[in-house]
């Protein structure tokens, strides 16, 4: 039986799944009996990604071309349900890891049946740390989100009831998250890791964040795009409606969150960097939007 389920959705991600996966493969610590790898792809055509793939890696991987495309939390189901291991590692085809993260990560659910989700250390690349290793929920005030997101990633203190991990690379106990329904299918994209810590700790809450196990997430290299923005604030708003979370209240978290990013940013700018200057107009414009959905 399989100890170690690593799935990864992909869509037009050819330039980016052969150095994820030459990654998954220089770093693991397990036999290779012991894990699978399973690729689903959501692309409308894969084109060659997977010849060269099977080429590359044989019978090493799990391929599976996805019936359509039905998000990104649709894929991820698919792979969950093909999985064989008890344990999973939901990740991106843009993360790389950077050390030996699987065998620490099987034996801690291993010797914690109660464990439902294991995070860890993002980085931007190998030695800056990233300030998204986790965030706290959208139904918290948008000043207290800031200071305990910002602070909390900065010192490594994980607060299980009010922050969720970054859904780009993250591990799951398969069984416990099929539990709860697996991603919501209704998330197409972005989003989806408020709703999956709010389901789990409904009936799951134990959830642990180990800083000493790390992955890169080049977050950093993404241009500014104003339409993710908004699809995030409308994720939000959906999801938080469902747990009886008003519209209102969610939009004047964010609107609390972007004022003190605009104040960081301004402050920066009379330092007269130019990139500074370009992220605060970035900021107004998501502020803007913000004010006009109240």
């Amino acid at each position: 039986m399989k100890k170690l389920s690593v799935i990864i959705v992909t869509y037009l991600s050819e330039h980016d799944i052969y150095d994820c996966l030459e990654t998954v493969w220089a770093y693991r610590d397990i036999p290779e009996e012991d894990l699978e790898v399973i690729i689903v792809d959501n692309s409308p055509e894969s084109g060659p990604m997977f010849e060269n793939l099977k080429e590359r890696y044989g019978n090493h991987l799990h391929l599976i071309r996805n019936t359509h495309n039905g998000g990104y939390g649709q894929g991820n189901n698919v792979g969950i349900k093909a999985a064989e291991a008890p344990v999973v590692l939901i990740m991106n085809p843009d993360v790389r890891l950077c050390q030996p993260i699987f065998s620490a990560a099987v034996k801690t659910f291993q010797s914690d049946p109660d464990l439902s989700i294991l995070g860890m250390k993002q980085m931007l690349d190998s030695q800056r740390p990233s300030p998204y290793s986790f965030t706290c929920t959208y139904m918290m005030n948008g000043y207290l989100h800031t200071l305990l997101s910002v602070v909390g990633n900065r010192l490594g203190l994980y607060l299980p009831r009010w922050m969720h991990f970054s859904g780009s690379c993250f591990f799951l106990n398969r069984e416990k998250f099929e539990d709860i329904g697996l991603f919501d299918e209704s998330i197409f994209m972005y989003g989806e890791e408020d709703d999956i810590h709010y389901r789990m700790r409904q009936r799951y809450p134990k959830m642990k964040f180990n800083r000493h196990l790390r992955y890169i997430h080049p977050f950093h290299l993404r241009e500014p795009n104003l339409d993710y923005e908004k699809t995030i604030v409308q994720v939000a708003i959906k999801q938080n409606e469902k747990k009886g979370y008003t519209r209102e209240k969610t939009v004047k978290n964010r609107l609390r969150n972007l004022n003190c990013l605009i104040w960081g940013a301004r402050i920066r700018c009379l330092l007269r960097s130019r990139k500074d200057e370009q992220s605060l107009c970035f900021l107004e414009q998501r502020r803007q939007y913000l004010k006009s959905l109240i």
